[in-house]
């Protein structure tokens, strides 16, 4: 008869810290807006101001969500990612100005259906835009980040004067729908209509980006690419495909995060993509090179911290998101959610 062994092995649960860990970035929402809840002491004034942070997010990470994976996917340095938001915002304002009978009658379908035409409008030209960007511009730079900047910039200020030579040097006014203009009052609080809208598109978008990712072929081999682009190539899946892809995708999606941006602020200039991208930067680095989830956690924080601080502290408000990214990178150097490429 064997012998029993003296000691059974014996498990240990990891302590509480390791297991709370990976949602560690999560929480980091809810305790900002409680922080913001203790500093505004106006229940009403929080709660608004928490929705326009919420809209402002959620429009951010529309915008940087392709970039992020154009980051990850294909170590391509954008700074042309600009050019696409305004390109897509002019050519959705075109539309609905086109449209006035449908964008100003007091008829949500008529409303809705103008918006779709205009998004859907911005989101083919703004990827018809990035596929000869990358294929004219990018493609001959892969592999080199100095020159990726520099005819990325070049390409940026390219498309900012055929916006002048089409549309003209002047700021346009693009205003809402009429069903999407005022207000609705909730606990005492002024919620936009609008901005309660920015936030559902932006909530499905993440969720159908993240479906799309972890539970279907195509996202399974964007995801490969992004950790391994060697093994999936040799598997027989042609990743340079992938790569332009994911980077029309994401240039279709700037195109629509332009749309929702001219529509938050009423206004649309050529110089408007520029300017977002100091934001989409911060986003996209502090959420983590090629991380979906990671850069929707970082656009929520930069919206919230925005409204918050400028409320607070108007003066602040221009350095509370680099205090942001500074914050973040001192605790994680590669982001919240990096996605760490094989070796």
């Amino acid at each position: 008869m064997s012998r029993a062994p003296e000691h059974a092995p014996t498990f240990t649960r990891p302590p509480l810290a390791r297991r709370l860990e990976p949602w560690l970035p999560v929480l980091l929402i809810p305790a900002l807006m409680l922080a913001g809840l203790v500093l505004i002491p106006q229940g009403s004034s929080w709660l608004t101001l928490t929705v326009s942070g919420l809209a402002m997010g959620m429009m951010i990470f529309t915008i940087a969500s392709g970039m992020t994976l154009v980051f990850g996917l294909m170590d391509v340095i954008n700074f042309g990612h600009g050019a696409f938001i305004s390109f897509g915002a002019f050519v959705g304002a075109t539309v609905l100005l086109a449209l006035p009978g449908m964008a100003g009658a007091a008829d949500m379908p008529a409303n809705v259906a103008a918006v779709a035409l205009a998004i859907a409008a911005a989101m083919a030209a703004a990827g018809g835009l990035g596929l000869g960007f990358e294929r004219w511009i990018v493609r001959p730079v892969y592999g080199s980040h100095l020159k990726q900047i520099l005819v990325t910039m070049g390409g940026l200020i390219v498309a900012e004067q055929l916006i002048h030579v089409i549309w003209g040097g002047e700021q346009i006014a693009v205003p809402r729908p009429e069903t999407l203009k005022g207000a609705v009052t909730f606990a005492g609080a002024a919620l936009e209509k609008y901005r309660l809208l920015a936030v559902a598109i932006g909530l499905v978008l993440f969720l159908g980006m993240r479906w799309l990712l972890r539970a279907t072929r195509l996202g399974l081999i964007v995801r490969a690419g992004v950790e391994n682009p060697e093994m999936v190539q040799a598997l027989g899946y042609r990743i340079r495909r992938v790569f332009v892809l994911v980077f029309v995708a994401g240039s279709a999606l700037a195109g629509l995060g332009g749309v929702m941006w001219a529509l938050y602020q009423e206004v649309i200039t050529a110089g408007m993509g520029n300017q977002i991208m100091v934001l989409v930067f911060i986003v996209v680095i502090i959420g983590g090179l090629g991380s979906v989830e990671g850069c929707f956690i970082g656009a929520l924080l930069v919206g919230l911290l925005q409204n918050y601080v400028a409320f607070l502290e108007p003066k602040a408000a221009l350095v509370s998101n680099i205090a942001l990214m500074v914050a973040v990178l001192m605790w994680r150097p590669q982001g919240m959610i990096p996605v760490v490429k094989a070796k």
